[in-house]
């Protein structure tokens, strides 16, 4: 099973009158990357969190969306520095006596000020809400879970395919390089007789062997062997599934490292088109395995 590292889950939680709403994002990476979009009040469960999403994915961006609402979030309070108040009041008094001043003092002079009364928020963490939040969290996890493996299975049919397309390529090559060989061989020979033309003294044993150390030069055949091991590789990768994306990653650098050395070392235009071919399905495959898990 072939796990894609895109998903989306969502859940609802609802706790006395305050609801939580939960949404799990996740998007390719190279490691394993959680990133908690929280509020402050329930930071304290985010180590939690983190071990719920880590259970869930081996690989990737983990977003975790959280917001709270409901009047029973806080507990408000009203406090009052009644020593400072004292103090207050009683020069308030000692000033009206001592400048001969009229009046009341206003309460909203007294309310207004920051230092006599204050608004105090409690915030308020229950057992019950941290354990409704992390549920939901999991909750969440579970269904980006699910769009994960459903687009894996996408992904792995299209893969499949073009796989396919890329060993026929290959088969192809191989077809063509007997041929090739021939056809190389031959082309040396007659330049070499070109140049030796009219001179009788030539060792025709050395001709020989430096027409084969050229020709050497030219063979594709081990290239052609280590794609077809490469393919077979990449097969039984993909077949086992799971956290399979940094090999297949691998696997098809090493398959474009041999395609750009047969298109280095072969001059048939037939076999140089394939690979052109064979190196832009390569690069193609690769698009996909960076959402593979």
């Amino acid at each position: 099973m072939v796990l894609s590292m895109t998903g989306y889950g969502r859940d609802v939680f609802r706790c006395s009158d305050i609801q939580a709403t939960v949404e799990v994002r996740t998007v390719n990476h190279r490691f394993f990357d959680f990133s908690p979009k929280i509020p402050r009040s329930i930071i304290y469960l985010e180590d939690e969190m983190k071990k719920i999403a880590a259970a869930s994915f081996g690989r990737g961006r983990i977003e975790v969306f959280i917001d709270l609402k409901g009047s029973g979030l806080t507990k408000r309070s009203l406090e009052v520095d009644w020593e400072l108040m004292d103090q207050y009041m009683s020069h308030m008094s000692e000033m009206k006596k001592r400048y001969t001043l009229s009046g009341d003092v206003p309460i909203a002079s007294i309310a207004s000020h920051p230092d006599l009364m204050m608004i105090q928020e409690e915030d308020l963490h229950t057992n019950q809400l941290g354990e409704g939040l992390l549920a939901a969290v999991r909750n969440a996890c579970e269904r980006a879970y699910v769009m994960r493996k459903e687009e894996g299975t996408f992904l792995q049919a299209d893969i499949e395919k073009r796989m396919k397309n890329i060993k026929d390529m290959v088969l192809l090559i191989e077809e063509l390089r007997t041929r090739v060989i021939e056809e190389y061989r031959a082309r040396i020979h007659a330049r070499i007789e070109d140049y030796i033309a009219g001179q009788s003294n030539l060792d025709e044993g050395r001709l020989q062997q430096e027409i084969a150390i050229l020709a050497e030069k030219g063979d594709i055949t081990e290239e052609i062997t280590r794609l077809k091991s490469h393919l077979d590789h990449f097969s039984e990768t993909l077949a086992r599934g799971e956290a399979i994306g940094r090999t297949l990653d691998f696997i098809l650098q090493e398959m474009h490292r041999e395609a750009n050395t047969i298109g280095s070392k072969s001059s048939d235009k037939s076999i140089g088109k394939l690979t052109v071919q064979l190196k832009s399905d390569l690069e193609k495959v690769k698009e996909q395995i960076q959402n593979i898990e």
